[in-house]
């Protein structure tokens, strides 16, 4: 993926659950941003990263893609910087509707990401998982906001989220010939 990729996973995260949101009996919305921007307001759901870290296993691994033009050949992107993605999925705050309706929301939407937990982004398979939370794990992201009143909210990871330098590898030429050849039929062919 390429240095949107952060972005291009919060954006397909966020047009997953609003289409789960709107098929019936709960339409809905889901923003992208701090728990008390204005702009939050009238949303079913808000999705918050809190969390950006490292993923230590893939730290230190190329990152290899399958090609998009046929033959597919992997490219391979050196230095690429494999991320973990913690996500706050917080119930909104619709103004004049119960809090019922936000939950059903909630609920709706975590269905969603345990029947199929993988996203595809740019061709790549991103796997969301819910991620406990403690008590003071919870209070401290709450802590950042202090004008929003604490809302029921659950945490999701997304791993990997890759962001690739701007061009990849070469990939090798294929291997045509597999044969050891010694002595005189070597030098032979080789001539």
């Amino acid at each position: 993926m390429s240095a949107d990729a952060i972005k291009d996973v919060a954006e397909a995260l966020r047009k997953r659950l609003e289409t789960a949101l709107n098929d019936p009996p709960v339409p809905g919305s889901v923003f992208i941003g701090p728990l008390d921007d204005a702009d939050a307001s009238g949303a079913e759901l808000v999705l918050f990263i809190y969390r950006i870290v490292p993923n230590a296993s893939l730290r230190n691994r190329d990152h290899s893609v399958v090609s998009s033009t046929p033959p597919p050949p992997a490219l391979v992107f050196r230095n690429a910087l494999p991320l973990d993605l913690y996500f706050l999925l917080t119930v909104g705050t619709t103004p004049g509707s119960s809090e019922e309706i936000l939950l059903s929301a909630l609920g709706t939407a975590m269905q969603e990401l345990q029947i199929d937990p993988e996203l595809i982004v740019k061709h790549q398979a991103v796997h969301l998982s819910i991620e406990p939370l403690s008590t003071e794990e919870a209070s401290r992201i709450w802590a950042l906001f202090p004008t929003a009143n604490y809302r029921t909210s659950v945490a999701y990871l997304a791993t990997p989220v890759w962001i690739d330098p701007p061009t990849a590898i070469p990939g090798a030429a294929p291997v045509v010939d597999d044969r050891l050849l010694v002595g005189q039929k070597a030098a032979e062919v080789v001539s």
